[in-house]
């Protein structure tokens, strides 16, 4: 897309992590207050005047946030401690968690979102989420940008 509109979706949630062989105390569990702030694109506006209607957005994006990540556990497959306690949880029922392929980074996660999430979200629509601005905390974000 050479030339596009854009537009801006903030979402906020609650998740708890773990940065897995972080150096300090990330590599404890311990949570955040994010936010997000998804960015999506389209070639043109469409008969209103719009990218994408802002609750569009909210209800694809941040519907998939908040069943799989707000107020849940992310994890990092490859964090083997993690993995097994989580595996004790396996039907759900005590913890909610979400296992990502990669290490739970405010900038992988937003990469999650960009690369993996989004395009399913929003299969058959005109519009592109090509970035997303991670806030992990008040002081910290994050940006992917496809």
């Amino acid at each position: 897309m050479d030339e596009s509109a854009e537009c801006v979706r903030r979402i906020q949630f609650c998740s708890g992590h773990r940065v897995h062989r972080h150096e300090s105390k990330c590599a404890h569990p311990h949570g955040h207050n994010y936010v997000a702030f998804i960015h999506a694109r389209a070639p043109e506006l469409d008969s209103i005047g719009r990218v994408i209607d802002f609750s569009v957005l909210k209800q694809k994006v941040g519907g998939w946030i908040d069943e799989n990540w707000d107020h849940g556990f992310i994890f990092y497959a490859g964090d083997a401690p993690m993995c097994r306690f989580f595996e004790l949880n396996a039907d759900g029922k005590d913890f909610k968690s979400y296992m990502m392929p990669s290490n739970p980074t405010a900038e992988n996660m937003a990469k999650y979102l960009v690369e993996e999430v989004c395009p399913t979200l929003m299969l058959g629509a005109e519009v592109e989420v090509f970035k997303v601005v991670l806030w992990e905390t008040e002081n910290c974000h994050a940006i992917y940008r496809k």
